[in-house]
């Protein structure tokens, strides 16, 4: 999408003209993406190397993506399917209720005070946080949860985790714009998963 977006529109509203574009669904870089490049005055419009902003842009869109989920579910028009791989404009089904009942990370993203009150210590103690975890014993749990297969249903196999570490590393390389620490966090949890599921 190379159209501008209408600054006067909501972010909520420019995430669903462009999910509604793309049936299929769109990575969460994607969605940045096109949000730049149709310059959406409502994320910033810096490069993702440094950490603060790309925690900032993250949770703007996520926020967007979790009020668009509610207002789409209470007009009975849709549901957003939400996953850093993969945010997706599905059709609604009653049968959806259990996924927007009780969402920890939906609680996090519209609460506008974890954005305002997270500066770099924070995102870096996420990350030392997410470390931590790696190097204790819940390393395979924490590395599922990297690869966003912790809530997988069916049984994992290798070739799964594999499409998912491509997709990931694809996602995060330098060289489109991802961090060299993201990708080496990537690296160390497919080396992880490897080991418990070769």
């Amino acid at each position: 999408m190379n159209d501008e977006l209408d600054p006067s529109l909501e972010l909520t509203d420019q995430v669903l003209l462009l999910l509604q574009a793309a049936p299929a669904g769109l990575s969460e870089y994607e969605l940045i993406q096109q949000l730049k490049s149709g310059h959406s005055t409502h994320i910033p419009n810096l490069p993702l190397l440094d950490k603060l902003v790309l925690f900032r842009t993250h949770f703007l869109v996520f926020n967007a993506l979790y009020q668009l989920r509610e207002q789409l579910w209470g007009e009975q028009a849709g549901f957003v399917q939400i996953s850093p791989l993969r945010v997706q404009l599905l059709p609604y089904q009653a049968g959806n209720a259990a996924l927007v009942e009780h969402d920890p990370l939906r609680d996090y993203y519209l609460d506008l005070n974890n954005l305002r009150d997270t500066n770099e210590d924070d995102v870096e103690q996420l990350l030392a946080s997410f470390w931590k975890r790696m190097q204790g014993g819940t390393e395979k749990q924490a590395a599922l949860e990297l690869f966003e297969l912790d809530a997988y249903r069916q049984p994992l196999d290798l070739k799964t985790i594999k499409h998912r570490y491509r997709q990931l590393v694809s996602q995060h390389h330098p060289d489109r714009g991802g961090s060299t620490s993201r990708l080496q966090t990537i690296n160390k949890a497919m080396e992880i998963l490897e080991r418990y599921y070769n």
